[in-house]
């Protein structure tokens, strides 16, 4: 393994674009840890560091930015607002026509579909802002923990103005800096800024479980873990594939098709984005509370099923929401009746299928099929870290669960794919022997 990692720094062209690549996700996270203007960062830290501390809605979104959010930093929004653009891009595509005309267009298309997305980042990013800039001010950024309410020294229109534009500045920074390793370096950017961004708090949670669980279930977190990441492997790479049979054309005086190929269908063909749903479902009712009165009553229903995840109903909602959003996202991704007209325009079938209509009732029925186990997959994988808070009182220390896992082992097999291709192009030999 160190081998073929110092092959891979040998060779000028993959050296130069790896370590473009580290260049990238230090400034990253070195921007992580800049605060906003107008930010008491002695008092954040504190606020941070305070026991009393429930992330609470915020979880996923300081998941993402690398813990940047409750620094306040001016990375503080981290890739969330481009991820919520991009998958509002793909929703769109289902109800607006103009949106799935430039998808079928090729490059062209495809690049006026990623401007909409940059825009759209931006706009969301000054939305994102004022949220947090309001949860700063009201306290409830940090649950209310007594002296986090006046984290902003300068409580004027301007200086708010300011902290909010810092923030939007660092989203369309962040979003650039991806867009460069994607071109310039080795992997998809935005990927590898999330994976960077969950990856940056496993030092701490795997030094809070050995400090409070002992070395015992420090090292039985450290076997599940292992397992856990094994059969997350095993069924991210684990697809269906149908066969496709192309039949012999001739155009002018040569001759076209005859080959074979396969259409793969994997078993996690929605990947993070059901999860990251759900959890945003189910964050909703958590940080509406926070903005009603304590002492009413839906607020404390609020408080007692929704807000911890220990609750069996939780843990419920959590798992179905799962499944749906599994299944919808699927439906909207993957359309086999395109599929289906694509195979035909080109002279392709199933064998033992007929072209058309037949072929596409084929493929919904096994897309439904194979969905069915990814989305119950999905699900489990989702509670983990919900039973390792009832069984180690670990949720928020707990790394190995949830959207975490699924992003961390699926970037890095893709990652690991890209360095490995381009190995094999120059050395004849991948990364991995």
């Amino acid at each position: 393994m160190l081998g073929a990692v110092g092959r891979a720094f040998r060779t000028p062209d993959l050296r130069n674009k790896l370590l473009f690549t580290l260049g990238i996700i230090v400034l990253f996270r070195l921007g992580s840890f800049i605060p906003s203007p107008g930010i008491d960062y002695a008092q954040v830290q504190e606020c941070v560091a305070s026991p009393q501390l429930t992330q609470g809605a915020f979880g996923m979104i300081n998941l993402f930015s690398g813990g940047a959010l409750l620094q306040l930093s001016i990375f503080a929004l981290g890739i969330m607002p481009y991820i919520t653009a991009s998958i509002i891009t793909q929703l769109l595509r289902v109800v607006i026509p103009r949106f799935e005309a430039l998808h079928k267009e090729g490059a062209s298309g495809q690049a006026k579909l990623t401007q909409y997305t940059r825009y759209m980042t931006l706009g969301l990013a000054v939305l994102n802002a004022t949220t947090l800039v309001s949860t700063v001010r009201t306290g409830a950024l940090f649950g209310n923990v007594a002296g986090c309410q006046d984290l902003i020294m300068n409580d004027s229109w301007w200086g708010i103005g300011v902290i909010i534009m810092t923030m939007t500045a660092g989203t369309g920074l962040i979003m650039w800096l991806g867009e460069q390793i994607t071109e310039r370096g080795v992997g998809n950017g935005m990927s590898l800024l999330i994976f960077t961004s969950i990856a940056a708090g496993f030092p701490s949670s795997f030094g809070n479980i050995l400090n409070s669980q002992g070395i015992d279930i420090f090292l039985l977190v450290i076997l599940v873990g292992l397992v856990i990441v094994c059969l997350v492997v095993f069924v991210e790479q684990s697809q269906r594939r149908i066969p496709v049979q192309y039949a012999k054309r001739m155009v002018g005086r040569r001759m076209f098709g005859g080959t074979s190929t396969y259409i793969p269908i994997k078993v996690n063909q929605a990947g993070v984005i059901p999860v990251i749903f759900s959890s945003s479902v189910l964050y909703l009712p958590s940080l509406l509370s926070q903005f009603g009165d304590p002492e009413d009553q839906w607020v404390q229903w609020i408080g007692t099923y929704f807000t911890q995840g220990d609750h069996p109903i939780y843990m419920v909602s959590y798992f179905l929401l799962t499944i749906f959003f599994t299944f919808f996202y699927v439906a909207i991704t993957f359309n086999p009746e395109e599929v289906a007209d694509n195979m035909k325009r080109y002279g392709g079938f199933i064998p033992g299928i007929r072209a058309g209509r037949p072929t596409e009732q084929y493929l919904s029925y096994v897309l439904t099929r194979i969905t069915l186990p990814g989305s119950l997959y999905l699900g489990c994988v989702a509670l983990i870290p919900l039973v390792a808070l009832v069984l180690i009182n670990a949720n928020q220390d707990f790394p190995f669960g949830g959207t975490s896992l699924l992003i961390i082992v699926g970037v890095g097999l893709e990652t690991v794919k890209q360095i490995n291709s381009q190995m094999q192009q120059r050395h004849y030999e991948g990364l991995l022997r």
